[in-house]
């Protein structure tokens, strides 16, 4: 009886500290999320069902930051991958020095986002930015480009900053991958006269996408809740502003918490879904 009892009780701590620090306010901020409250109106306070959700849904501006989410989303998604694979690959070969490499690699991980954004605005700023500076310099441009002050561009300015973040842990987790791979298997494979192609596309690639799923999971997560770097490089406008940024304005702004807490939802769902989907797609792979 006691050894039936011992792990529940070990795990007591926890299943509290999960409680009150994560269940708790998730289901609080859900609740919020069904009442009309406005700080500007405190005595007029609720129930109102999913009005919240239904007004978000059809507001132009939830659209607008659904776009340009989408945007970074992409751009993050697809140029991440592809730099922290080539990075992890590079990182793989054992030469002396790779461990100095390694922790070169990291820094843009470990650096605070806000500090990231406010490096990159120095390279892409219209006046005494470092990439206008050159252009100018090679004769390339004859005026200034006004990076951070057009829609696209600043939306691609901010995909390059959350790359150059999230690169790191994506190139970590792919390392890591590679390194499980059993090596006498590519031994078997050489053994077999299979090419480095035939190699890499039936052993490498199919052993490497649980990890794969793993940074695509981390990196998705990162590119929806992108937010220092867009304050960082062009403040609290409306021209880069995504979901989660919406849910800042609208919650702390406008003061309008019943709202806020349902665009809450609504990002962490966006969240929720693109993790499940990433799970299930490795599942079938492993199985097949």
């Amino acid at each position: 009886m006691k050894k039936k009892i011992l792990p529940y009780l070990l795990l007591t701590p926890m299943i509290l500290i999960m409680g009150v620090l994560v269940y708790y306010p998730i289901l609080a901020t859900f609740s919020y999320s069904l009442k009309k409250w406005k700080l500007t109106a405190p005595a007029d306070i609720h129930f109102i069902g999913l009005k919240n959700y239904i007004d978000i849904l059809q507001s132009e501006s939830f659209w607008y930051s659904m776009e340009n989410t989408l945007f970074i989303l992409v751009m993050v998604v697809v140029f991440t991958t592809i730099c922290g694979c080539m990075v992890a690959m590079f990182l793989n070969i054992d030469v002396r020095g790779s461990g100095i490499l390694m922790a070169l690699s990291i820094l843009p991980w470990a650096l605070p986002p806000y500090v990231n954004g406010v490096l990159w605005k120095f390279v892409f700023f219209s006046g005494y930015g470092f990439l206008n500076k050159l252009l100018l310099g090679m004769g390339l441009i004859s005026h200034p480009i006004e990076f951070l002050s057009a829609r696209w561009t600043l939306l691609l300015v901010v995909s390059i900053v959350v790359i150059w973040r999230s690169t790191p842990f994506m190139a970590l987790v792919c390392l890591a991958g590679r390194r499980s791979i059993p090596s006498q298997i590519y031994e078997a494979a050489r053994g077999d006269g299979a090419t480095r192609t035939a190699t890499f596309r039936y052993i490498t690639a199919p052993l490497m996408l649980p990890f794969v799923g793993v940074g695509l999971t981390s990196t998705s997560v990162t590119a929806i809740n992108v937010f220092d770097e867009i304050v960082s490089l062009s403040g609290y406008s409306d021209l880069g502003k995504n979901i989660l940024m919406e849910s800042y304005l609208t919650t702390f702004e406008f003061l309008n918490f019943g709202k806020g807490a349902a665009m809450t939802y609504l990002v962490m769902f966006c969240a929720l879904i693109l993790g499940v989907l990433y799970l299930r797609s490795l599942n079938k792979e492993v199985e097949y």
